[in-house]
């Protein structure tokens, strides 16, 4: 195997296979599942996400790698049951990407993203309906919860249960947040303060969904800002020679208001 070249996707599909082998290959590699992979799956492709919003492009390259041998490992324990191979699921995406682009492979006509998006929604539609599916079959339930919410209101909307414009939401979002604010008064149990919640999320992630931007994206940003916002708090602290146990709210307060007027500033 030391000659193979290792720019080969069959390089990669033997050693693979080679980790899986029942007699010479990597005991963890053996013991693994669809179930015990799925997890590693997910986190590497957050990790594609992360090194894309970083910009190393280096990083890139290797998490895209990472990506990629989590296909190969799924096709090789698909292969191993006899249910499909790497080449079926390279055969599937190509015949998938050729159906939904009939105005690159065929002769329909599509101008805009925009448009794109919509026909490849509606080829998606006409799918699932061939199929039999319903509206929402076929929404990842893994999916983080933001994102989810977002497919499934996309969904709703495109079988006309949606609002027009954002506004009526901000009074959905007033309501539900007084839905909450009664619970909270009433010593309602956490079942319930988890669901008046949740109705509160699923609420923003609509009214995100209006305003064309992405939640999970959204929060994202608001995280790394909360950090490097704390950070500054740290840094004000210790730099005044105390922990951050003795440091009182008002301090930490007044460190964050100087590290937003520091950002404005930029």
């Amino acid at each position: 195997m030391s000659n193979d070249d290792p720019r080969r996707i069959e390089t990669l599909l033997a050693i693979m296979a080679r980790l899986r082998d029942a007699e010479t290959g990597c005991p963890w590699d053996l013991e693994q599942t669809f179930e015990t992979i799925a997890p590693y799956t997910i986190e590497e492709a957050y990790e594609v996400a992360d090194a894309i919003q970083r910009g190393d492009l280096g990083q890139l390259k290797d998490e895209l790698g990472d990506l990629l041998f989590q296909v190969v490992f799924h096709a090789q324990m698909a292969s191993e049951a006899k249910t499909f191979s790497f080449e079926d699921v390279v055969s599937s995406i190509c015949k998938k990407m050729i159906r939904r682009h009939p105005h690159v492979f065929g002769d329909a006509k599509v101008k805009t993203a925009e448009a794109q998006t919509v026909a490849w929604d509606e080829h998606k539609r006409r799918e699932r309906a061939a199929k039999g599916g319903r509206v929402m079959d076929d929404v990842p339930l893994p999916l983080p919860a933001l994102t989810r919410a977002l497919k499934i209101q996309k969904r709703a909307a495109s079988a006309g249960f949606d609002w027009k414009e954002a506004a009526p939401i901000f009074e959905k979002l007033t309501e539900e947040v007084g839905e909450l604010n009664e619970a909270i008064a009433q010593g309602a149990p956490r079942e319930k303060l988890t669901d008046e919640l949740g109705d509160i999320l699923f609420v923003v992630a609509n009214l995100a969904r209006h305003l064309g931007v992405d939640p999970e994206e959204a929060l994202r940003g608001t995280n790394v800002k909360f950090v490097r916002r704390f950070a500054f708090i740290e840094d004000t602290v210790l730099a005044s020679g105390r922990a951050m146990a003795d440091a009182s709210l008002q301090e930490m307060e007044a460190a964050w208001d100087e590290a937003k007027r520091r950002e404005k500033e930029k």
